[in-house]
């Protein structure tokens, strides 16, 4: 433990009180782990505020849930706007009352970073706990984002410099999933769980977890998968699912491409094709191949050294926008590439994602060598290595540094 166990026993000063806000399931996540680090150091520790089961499992008092932020899409956002602008002045009035001594607002900027800013004017400690991408685009966000938190906790390596060009307090605490993640996948523990033979060929295909990113993304990559499947007879598919909703989806989706594809058909009936649920892990570690929509995902199949190849479409007023304000400052989309600095694994995008592209890519990606798929998995398990730095334990020891700034007596 970073820290000093039990400060305010020690110095007799008041035990904190600490809000957070957390808007998904995997902001839910990020604050079950660092309440746990900070209950070590503060045993009496009050904790409150938005979150879900992981956070109130370890005792944080959720006044709100955190699926009340879990909004996806522009579309979605706009029909859902004067709901989250109620909850956020509610909420704003909720912590000026219970007045913490340090508010925590994970992910979600969109709603938390005017909150942090609301508060910080106030006379609150604020801390923002994964910074918004500013290595991607818009880094003169990096500054207004200081305005609103005292400090930020940053999960990639690159972005404490980026805050500091513009006198932002930020530090590098690593990623919880990479801490979490084995440095050595067990491929053949993965695909025992996943009745997969040892000597098969697998293709694992991961389209998204938001329903419109399923929509368009789904028919390409079964579409891909076919004419894969046309090139490799043999081949075994399966495609983990973050949910219900996710799978039932995908089914609908790949019973329509069934009837345009015998190979698909072919694969599923002969018990080929498998729709899996809470098995992302396993399907990338099992895999020879991964056909992914950028996100999450493609952090997780760098995590499983599964070769991979990144398909993303965005709707078409979207990247209008991006292309004709130049809103992308990366080289690249997919952020294993922007951790590598090269492409490490093939960004087909918008027009470029097309089947015949996707299943080319992947045709390639079989067909490597081993030597070409040992440097691969060497790149990875680097970029593992550099983000594997106990990330729960590091932002708490961050959080712990604000609150001692604020000298929290009563």
């Amino acid at each position: 433990m970073g820290a000093s166990a039990d400060v305010s026993a020690r110095s007799g000063r008041a035990a904190p009180r600490i809000a957070l806000v957390a808007g998904e399931d995997s902001g839910d996540l990020l604050g079950a782990g660092l309440i746990g680090e900070l209950r070590q150091r503060y045993p009496e520790a009050k904790f409150a505020g938005v979150g879900g089961e992981r956070m109130r499992a370890v005792g944080f008092d959720a006044w709100w849930p955190s699926d009340a932020l879990a909004v996806m899409g522009l579309g979605e956002v706009l029909a859902h706007l004067p709901r989250l602008l109620r909850l956020r002045a509610a909420l704003r009035r909720k912590l000026l009352d219970w007045q913490p001594h340090v508010f925590i607002g994970i992910d979600a900027p969109d709603f938390n970073l005017r909150l942090e800013r609301a508060l910080k004017s106030r006379g609150i400690a604020t801390v923002h706990y994964v910074s918004p991408s500013v290595w991607a685009w818009r880094a003169g966000r990096a500054a207004r984002i200081g305005r609103s938190a005292a400090r930020v906790l940053c999960l990639f390596p690159m972005e404490p410099a980026i805050y500091a060009r513009h006198g932002v307090d930020a530090v590098f605490v690593g990623h919880p999933m990479a801490d979490r993640a084995a440095l050595d996948p067990d491929r053949h523990g993965a695909r025992a769980r996943l009745g997969v033979p040892a000597d098969a060929r697998l293709l694992a295909l991961l389209p998204g977890s938001r329903g419109s990113e399923i929509q368009r993304l789904a028919p390409v990559f079964l579409d891909a998968a076919a004419l894969l499947l046309e090139r490799h007879p043999r081949l075994r598919l399966v495609a983990p699912m973050a949910n219900a909703r996710c799978h039932a989806q995908f089914s609908d989706l790949l019973s329509q491409a069934r009837a345009r594809h015998p190979s698909l058909e072919q694969a599923s009936a002969e018990g080929r094709f498998s729709i899996v649920d809470d098995a992302t892990p396993d399907a990338l570690a099992a895999a020879d191949v991964a056909l992914l929509a950028s996100g999450t995902a493609a952090l997780e199949a760098l995590l499983a050294k599964a070769p991979t190849v990144i398909g993303y479409i965005v709707a078409p007023s979207t990247a209008w926008i991006v292309r004709a304000f130049g809103l992308i400052k990366s080289r690249y989309y997919a952020l294993p590439n922007v951790l590598a600095d090269a492409p490490l694994m093939p960004e087909l995008l918008q027009e470029d994602c097309t089947a015949p592209h996707l299943a080319l890519a992947l045709d390639a990606a079989l067909a490597a060598d081993a030597d070409t798929r040992g440097a691969y998995i060497a790149r990875c398990r680097e970029i593992h290595e550099q983000l594997r730095r106990g990330a729960d334990e590091r932002a708490a020891d961050a959080v712990a540094g604000v609150l001692d700034r604020t000298g929290y007596a009563t």
